[in-house]
């Protein structure tokens, strides 16, 4: 509940500080600008999500970053069409940190289940069968 009530309050405060140094007019652009891009990417959201899915498929990307870069994109999206000077840089940072996690973000490379450098991969396991000591001796007690 706290974390709303410093939220709004931040969110005023930029936005008054913003409006007295851009001006009210620019300022309703700015609000109704960053609402229309917000609405646009949400509109969009589901083939940015689909194709962020299918890459795992292609193992281009791994599911954790699949997930976050969806996430991310939805929540700045939503972030974009609040009003709000605040709300908008913290939708913008999201948006950013898609970008990253789609085109910067390094993938893991896939580990195999066995681990091949524990053991020699040149052994050969054999069985000796000493035939001659066996066969023409007895043993007399």
């Amino acid at each position: 509940m706290i974390f709303i009530l410093i939220y709004f309050i931040l969110e005023l405060l930029i936005s008054i500080k913003f409006g007295i140094s851009i001006g009210f007019g620019w300022s309703a652009v700015w609000v109704i600008g960053t609402s229309v891009v917000g609405a646009i990417l949400l509109k969009n959201s589901p083939y940015a999500i689909m194709d962020s899915f299918q890459k795992i498929g292609f193992e281009k990307f791994n599911p954790i970053s699949a997930q976050n870069a969806a996430i991310s994109y939805v929540l700045g999206a939503i972030l974009l069409i609040i009003p709000g000077i605040f709300s908008d840089i913290l939708g913008i940072g999201l948006l950013f940190y898609t970008i990253y996690l789609r085109f910067f973000a390094k993938i893991p490379t896939k580990q195999n289940k066995f681990n091949k450098t524990k053991g020699d991969d040149d052994v050969i396991d054999v069985e000796i069968i000493d035939t001659s000591s066996s066969d023409n001796t007895s043993i007399k007690r």
